[in-house]
């Protein structure tokens, strides 16, 4: 397999740490892929594969797509219309929803139909989540090409005081426990999205990286 994973650099926090994890993956699994943090319209465009990342509020990274000019019609164009293998992390999973609901209503891709809003308070419970949290993957991740050779109660790493969640159970493909059921990842044809950072997720992150990297989506 050979091309070009284009991360999408829309001022949403270092990005310099995801493509070190996505190139690294690419190498332990043989693919001639290159890895290019970039928002670049035409070069998104071109990629075969798309990460979008993301940190901090979900207004805040809505703003820095809109501000890019093009960025959003390429990121449209090359997941919705071409159908290119996509996958949000962190905020740019939250983004996929209809609405964000961090300081105020805001819109959000809507590709993954759902709202986001804030954890719930609890005893003992910290917010923001931070750390790390065991998967539990629903049926349809355990089908999924997504989560491949992943193990029943897998540890990954979260940060994050909000969380998606989808109008449709059928696009939830793992959960997490942090005294409520949190959504840990989404799916839905070619887009594919995990609240967890998989690049900060060592063995496991690495893992789901390259099952990423080696997905053929169905039709």
């Amino acid at each position: 397999m050979s091309g070009t994973v284009a991360i999408v650099d829309y001022g949403s926090g270092n990005l310099r740490s995801a493509a070190k994890a996505f190139e690294r993956a690419a190498a332990e699994a043989g693919l001639d892929l290159a890895v290019a943090v970039t928002d670049d319209p035409a070069r998104i465009r071109a990629a075969e594969r798309i990460v979008l990342p993301g940190v901090g509020a979900f207004a805040d990274c809505r703003a820095g797509l809109l501000a890019r000019p093009g960025l959003l019609d390429a990121l449209t164009a090359a997941v919705i219309d071409d159908k290119k293998p996509f996958l949000g992390i962190c905020v740019g999973m939250q983004l996929l929803a209809d609405e964000g609901r961090e300081h105020g209503a805001h819109p959000g891709l809507g590709w993954i139909p759902g709202l986001v809003t804030r954890l719930a308070e609890g005893p003992g419970l910290k917010i923001p989540h931070m750390g790390w949290n065991e998967l539990s993957l629903s049926p349809t991740g355990v089908a999924h090409p997504l989560f491949r050779g992943i193990a029943p109660g897998a540890q990954v790493y979260f940060v994050h005081s909000y969380a998606l969640a989808p109008a449709r159970a059928e696009d939830v493909l793992a959960t997490a426990d942090y005294g409520q059921t949190i959504t840990a990842a989404v799916g839905r044809g070619n887009i594919v999205g995990t609240q967890f950072h998989p690049e900060k997720s060592q063995t496991i992150g690495l893992s789901v990286i390259r099952n990423f990297l080696t997905w053929i989506p169905t039709p």
